[in-house]
């Protein structure tokens, strides 16, 4: 028999890709009742279309549960910069979960915690015998990627994909997925709010983990960096290792 291939689905994250596709022109959708449907569709679309493309043997749908989580207790300026989802989507969370429940695939979410927290729980459960695809358009994610873990990230349409392997991942990027957490913390990241070490950016942030490792090794070698370097993170340091913590999956 073959192993099972376990697909884990981040749905916010194909759930708000569907909406914006046609909302910006209007296009909301309605039923009979008139609530708005544009982003339920799309997101069976993306999900039919990956299913059909991965052929898994299983699916499970993640869904973060209300914007407060132990990150923004962390620190409170998570995700600060985002203000509240549109009026017409809204109606649409308790539905899209209806819908994927009549398609018999769980639906999994735990209060205080993001839908990344529940695939990350559920990746390490189900590698142990199966292979983990999880489907999402977050690059946040790569760092849960293993020898049994892949990650498919949602290109621009539907049924465009950029699959990560290990290797695929190291060769792109130099550094292990784990590393993604301090790389995060070092350069920052606008979509989540997080400041990151002003004046370090992307190229900067992966030699500098390249040859050290992580923010602690960094630290540990400050006087080995240039005086540029050094005063930046010097600077930036008071951020760097509570935006590391807020940054990982954890359940």
């Amino acid at each position: 028999m073959d192993k099972n291939k376990v697909m884990l689905v981040d749905g916010m994250a194909l759930l708000f890709r569907a909406f914006y596709a046609t909302a910006m022109s209007g296009y909301f959708m309605v039923n009979s009742k008139g609530v708005p449907t544009n982003a339920i569709h799309g997101f069976i679309k993306h999900l039919f279309t990956a299913v059909n493309t991965y052929k898994p043997s299983h699916v499970i749908c993640c869904w973060d549960m209300g914007s407060k989580t132990f990150r923004t207790e962390l620190y409170p300026d998570y995700k600060g910069n985002r203000g509240e989802p549109p009026v017409e989507l809204i109606p649409q969370f308790d539905l899209v979960k209806d819908v994927v429940e009549a398609l018999d695939v769980p639906n999994v979410g735990l209060a205080g915690y993001e839908a990344d927290d529940c695939i990350g729980t559920l990746a390490q459960h189900y590698k142990q015998n199966s292979e983990v695809l999880i489907l999402t358009g977050d690059q946040d994610i790569l760092q849960l990627i293993e020898e049994n873990i892949h990650v498919i990230l949602l290109k621009k349409g539907y049924g465009n994909y950029e699959m990560y392997k290990e290797d695929i991942f190291y060769e792109e990027k130099g550094i292990r997925p784990l590393q993604m957490v301090d790389l995060k913390a070092l350069m920052g990241d606008s979509s989540d709010n997080y400041p990151g070490v002003k004046g370090i950016g992307e190229k900067t942030a992966l030699n500098l983990l390249k040859k050290y490792g992580t923010i602690e090794g960094i630290l540990e070698n400050l006087p080995e960096l240039t005086k540029a370097q050094r005063t930046k993170i010097v600077a930036g340091f008071r951020h760097a290792p509570l935006v590391s913590q807020a940054c990982k999956n954890s359940l």
